[in-house]
């Protein structure tokens, strides 16, 4: 009896071994406004669907670490769904408040950026499979803007 589901699973294991997945990328992090008390940054997730019917996202989960510290996590529960047969875009926004920032300045120096890693879980739902996690992770630079930049950014004027 053993034998016989050790088959059974071996041949499910094969079968869902050659289905295509969707396949996800992650763009670099950037600066997309601030606040009074917050920046908001933001990176796009680009995710292609090889199936002809749409997928739903379960949830996207992101943790964005700088210094070996976390500095900002969450989850965008059901963001939407995958279109059929091509390529969806879902921004991931993640909001830092200004005393975060100030924990990591002294990862700053003179040049005045941070390093970063972005790490993003997209969770969709595949008929049959169930839930599947795309893993996610970019690292980069963040370019903090100075005083004067601030100004020409222009803050989205929200006292989020």
């Amino acid at each position: 009896m053993a034998s016989l589901f050790d088959k059974a699973k071996e041949f499910v294991a094969e079968k869902i071994a050659g289905v295509p997945k969707p396949e996800a990328s992650l763009a670099a992090v950037s600066i997309k406004s601030f606040s009074r008390d917050s920046f908001l940054f933001h990176s796009d997730v680009a995710v292609h669907n090889p199936y002809s019917r749409s997928i739903p996202i379960c949830e996207v989960s992101f943790s964005l670490k700088s210094a070996g510290r976390e500095i900002a996590s969450g989850k965008i529960p059901d963001p939407g769904s995958l279109a059929a047969n091509g390529e969806t875009k879902l921004e991931v926004p993640v909001k830092v408040p200004y005393d975060f920032m100030l924990s990591v300045l002294k990862d700053v120096g003179r040049d005045w950026d941070i390093d970063y890693q972005l790490d993003v879980g997209l969770i969709v739902d595949l008929p049959i499979v169930g839930d599947l996690t795309i893993p996610l992770s970019v690292k980069g630079e963040i370019k903090l803007p100075t005083v004067s930049d601030l100004f020409k950014l222009g803050g989205d004027g929200s006292d989020d």
